[in-house]
């Protein structure tokens, strides 16, 4: 690699085209400066300038390296300062977590991006358990998951919660055991632990929901209810989900006798540096949640 002390002593030179006022710009000696011109071009192998007494010019292979160098410098030259630069609305703020939560936080997350331009958010829905990996394996800043997390490396807060809804078609007026078994289920990646708490809470006849006859899966969160109100099955949702349905006077939801809220957690790496645009935007997510 090409040493980049060198690279500044040699555009030093080039932009005041004198040896010693390159000198003492960069305050060193005149024959520092011829050293470092010399193992340059001995690196490269090329002569970088011709000499006319004290004058020069550049070789053509100077003027290469000029152009590519000088932005090289430049960019070495404010690192430390760029480095400590941590400023709340310039970056990208990583964020994963299960659909019904990004439904709720996404088009927020857009309209304070709008506001502050320097903000890029990449929002990606994934199950409990996807979402606990991509911050195991610092592919996301923060996340949110319905549980908390168990792995030591991983520090959890709960920050909300959702209220779980029972959802059927809409000609379903009222909902009991058997009803439910003639339905059939509508299955998603959080459905067999959404759906545990609150058949769970509800109907002793509960154990799985592989008691019931599978009618479809999905995995987009805002598709899981098109199945439900064709009249296909039943699903238990989170409310922010089921309140986000497009077709909703095609469905509709059931509040059990026992109602049952998810508390959201939000999970970061511990120990973690947390950047202030990755505070920021904590800090809405739990206005808003």
């Amino acid at each position: 690699m090409i040493n980049p002390v060198w690279l500044r002593s040699f555009c030093t030179l080039v932009e005041l085209g004198h040896f010693t006022r390159a000198a003492e710009r960069l305050h060193m000696t005149q024959s520092g400066i011829s050293q470092h011109l010399r193992r340059l071009e001995d690196f490269l192998g090329l002569a970088l300038i011709q000499r006319q007494g004290k004058q020069f010019t550049l070789t053509e292979a100077g003027e290469k390296l000029y152009c590519e160098a000088q932005d090289l410098v430049d960019s070495l030259s404010t690192l430390g300062q760029r480095l400590g630069e941590d400023p709340a609305y310039e970056g990208l703020v990583r964020i994963h977590s299960p659909g019904s939560v990004g439904l709720k936080l996404y088009r927020k997350l857009l309209r304070v991006q709008k506001e502050h331009p320097k903000l890029a958010v990449d929002y990606r829905f994934a199950p409990n358990q996807g979402v606990e990996e991509s911050i195991l394996r610092y592919k996301a800043d923060i996340g949110f998951m319905t549980m908390p997390s168990t792995l030591t490396e991983i520090a959890s807060q709960p920050v909300g919660s959702e209220e779980l809804l029972l959802v059927t078609p809409a000609s379903v007026k009222r909902v009991d055991w058997r009803a439910l078994l003639q339905l059939g289920y509508i299955g998603h990646p959080d459905g067999a632990h959404q759906a545990g708490l609150l058949l769970g809470a509800n109907f002793p006849e509960f154990q799985h929901v592989d008691m019931f006859r599978l009618k479809g899966f999905c995995n987009q969160v805002s598709l899981i209810l098109e199945p439900v109100s064709l009249g296909l099955g039943f699903t238990v949702l989170p409310a922010h989900a089921v309140n986000a349905f497009h077709n909703f006077e095609q469905i509709k939801f059931h509040r059990m006798e026992y109602s049952i809220s998810e508390t959201l957690f939000l999970i970061t790496r511990r120990h973690k540096v947390i950047p202030a645009r990755v505070k920021t935007v904590i800090s809405l997510a739990r206005e808003w949640l």
